[in-house]
Formats: structure tokens, sequence, C-alpha cells
């Protein structure tokens, strides 16, 4: 996944840090996120979210409001108005760069900063909130044995995830004051609000009046055991998958044709997170799956296996070569399966064995239907005679090209 470093001019001219995501393959859509309160850009489920997405060809463009993270300014001048003016600015950016988004991603207050803001995007057309407020004044509870140091001196440092930041005055007054009924009754674009259950931090409470203060279509997905921020990787993995399946219907992600001279398309992987194995397996245009590896070799075991899509593949090439060649005599094959096992010798024990074949895949087939015993034995024959079986048998060629 290609990321791009930028940087943006702010609501009060300072100079805003980003990343935008960017797909290996064709961009199909843009999106904005807006990160957590006092989070960042690069927070584990902003940047989780965003590979993911990118994976499904939406570019995301991911920014430090002012005073927070890379970006320029002081936190404590701002208030949740300018991060609103914020996100209007990264819009323009986007734009500018023909790159208008079409999705709002926010996470917590920046889920009701996007639904502050869509109305003044004009290329928005779907809203997704994760674990976001109904009341943006939610967020001075985290602070709130400050606020009456805060009212009168204006600011105050508090300490927030381990990290002593500067509340403003103005900020206090801001989120206390927004209103967000009227806005996401008003909000015009299809809506999804995700939330985990039991999020201590923000309740689910709020999602629902989010969700009841809306207008269709709009859509509810629970987070189950998530907690606020995110933090496990499958809850970042399976919330960005919702938002892409759920985004399509919205965004018109019309994929292009395999490229010329490629007829069944090429097969692209790409890594999703460089801490683990998780990869992202696209197949042409219409084509999605996962690979993995299991939690035993560190792994997530969120997709089967290099060598369990080989087995998949030897085991698909043999059924569907006994059915052409069942179909073609006429013969009464009602239901083909098969079971493939694959024993491994890794790596390290393979310098010692090299004249030894180093994989065995043993290839179980049931057979249905009202076939005599010569058809069943020339079909067994038959299953010799899959094109993945004979690859797997003799050798194959492999080039291997710089991108």
């Amino acid at each position: 996944m290609p990321t791009e470093r930028l940087t943006f001019t702010g609501h009060n001219g300072h100079e805003l840090a980003a990343r935008l995501d960017l797909p290996d393959g064709p961009h199909l859509a843009t999106a904005l996120f807006a990160h957590c309160f006092t989070c960042s850009k690069d927070i584990p489920a902003a940047r989780r979210i965003a590979a993911r997405l990118a994976g499904a060809g939406i570019a995301v463009l991911r920014f430090d409001f002012t005073g927070l993270g890379h970006s320029g300014g002081e936190f404590e001048n701002t208030s949740f108005t300018s991060n609103v003016q914020d996100l209007e600015r990264a819009a323009e950016a986007l734009s500018a760069r023909d790159m208008a988004p079409g999705l709002l991603i926010g996470h917590s207050l920046g889920g009701a900063a996007v639904l502050a803001a869509a109305g003044h995007i004009k290329s928005v057309r779907a809203v997704v909130t994760i674990g976001a407020p109904f009341d943006p004044g939610h967020v001075t509870h985290n602070f709130a044995g400050a606020l009456e140091r805060i009212e009168a001196d204006g600011v105050a440092e508090v300490m927030l995830g381990g990290r002593p930041i500067r509340i403003g005055r103005d900020f206090v007054r801001d989120v206390q004051a927004e209103n967000l009924r009227d806005k996401v009754a008003g909000l015009g674009r299809a809506l999804l609000v995700m939330h985990a259950p039991r999020d201590t931090t923000v309740g689910v409470e709020n999602a629902a009046e989010i969700f009841k203060a809306a207008k269709h279509p709009k859509s509810f997905v629970t987070l189950d055991d998530a907690d606020h921020l995110i933090t496990d990787a499958g809850d970042a993995e399976y919330a960005a998958e919702v938002i892409a399946a759920w985004g399509a219907r919205y965004l018109d992600l019309a994929p292009p044709a395999p490229p010329p001279g490629a007829p069944e398309g090429i097969v692209r992987v790409r890594e999703v997170d460089p801490e683990g194995f998780l990869q992202d397996v696209n197949a042409g245009p219409s084509h999605h799956a996962l690979a993995d590896e299991p939690a035993a070799y560190g792994g997530t075991d969120r997709g089967m296996s290099p060598y369990g899509f080989l087995a998949a593949g030897l085991g698909a090439c043999t059924s569907m070569t006994l059915r052409m060649y069942a179909r073609r005599k006429d013969w009464p094959l009602a239901h083909v399966s098969v079971d493939i096992c694959h024993d491994k010798v890794h790596a390290q024990d393979a310098d010692s064995r090299a004249e030894a074949k180093v994989d065995r895949f043993v290839r179980t087939i049931r057979l249905e239907g009202d076939l005599s015993e010569e058809q069943r034995a020339r079909l067994m024959e038959i299953a010799d005679r899959c094109p993945v079986h004979r690859t797997l048998e003799q050798s194959a060629v492999i080039e291997t090209r710089a991108g």
C-alpha cells in the first residue's frame, strides 16, 4: 500500500500533517478519516482501517487536527468548531487533487465532527461513525475534575491517556454547546453507525441516539467486544471490511476490466498489516480473499495459509475436471467432493532432505451417483489429469521481476 505524506493549511493557517493511503491498484473512491479526541492520524485503528480500505480500492486521507500529532498550532486554542473546519480544509485539499472525498469516517469525537461537517462537503455521499458521542460535550468527562480550573484560568493541563494535554476554555464551551440532533436529522447522506456494546468510554446509548435521529438510508453494526480505541487488530479489520462492503452501495465502486493480455486477470497480493502476516488477495477485478498464517506461526488465522490456497487449487481443479469429464460422457455423477491434506516439511529441515520430496498431498475423492465400478475407476484415473495435479507433479518456472 503506497502512503504519501502531505500537508495542507488548517482553519487558522497552520500546516496540518496528513497521510494519504493509496490503493496498489485502481483508485475507485476516496475517504477522509477523522481521529478520536486528542489521538492522532497514526493510532493503530486508523492505520489498519485505512490499509484495509486501500486494499478495496478506496484511498484514505488521515490527518492530525490542529495542535495534535505532527500538525502545527496549539490544541488549547482549538474547539469542536475548529475541528469541523479542519475537516472541511482537508476535503478541499483532496478536491484540489481531483480526489474529492465521497466517504467520511469519524472515530469517537471525530465521528461527531464528521456528522457536523458532512453537510458542508458536497462530494460526500456516505458517513461512518465509530464509537461516536451523540453529545460532543460527552468528552469533558475525561477531565471533569479540571473544568472549574479551565473556566477560571482559561486553560489548564490535564492528563489524558497518560500524557499532558492543555485544554482551553473555548474548547469546553464550544463542545458543550454543540447539538448534533438537527445535523444528523438533516444529514442527507447514507449513514453507518458502528459501536461496541461494551465501550466504557462512550456508551452504546450514544449510537442509539444517533441512529434514532438519522433518516434513511441508515445502518447500525455492532463491534461486539471491541474497546473504544479499537486496539485489537481483528476488530479493526472487521470494521474496515464492513465499511468497504457497505460503502460500495453508495460510492459506485465499479472496478475496471482486467488488464489486456490477462483474460483471467492478475492475482495481486498486498500486505495488510506489517506487524502480522494477513494479506489481501485480489484475483482480477471481482474476487477477493484473505491469506494468513495460523496463530501458532505468528499469524491471526483470518484466512487460509499459502499452502491452504495451494491445496484448494488442487481440490477445485480435481472436482471441476471430474465434472467436465462426466458431463461430456453423460454419466450420472450426482456430486463430487475432494478432501486435501498437505504434509509440509519446514524450511529448516529441507536442506538435509534435498533429494526427497518435501511436500505430500493426500487427496480423498468422494463420488456420488448411480455410477458403475468401471465409471468410478475411470473418474479416479481422470483426477490425475487435472491441470493443477500435473503442475504440482512437474517442475514449474517462476520468473520474478521488480515492479
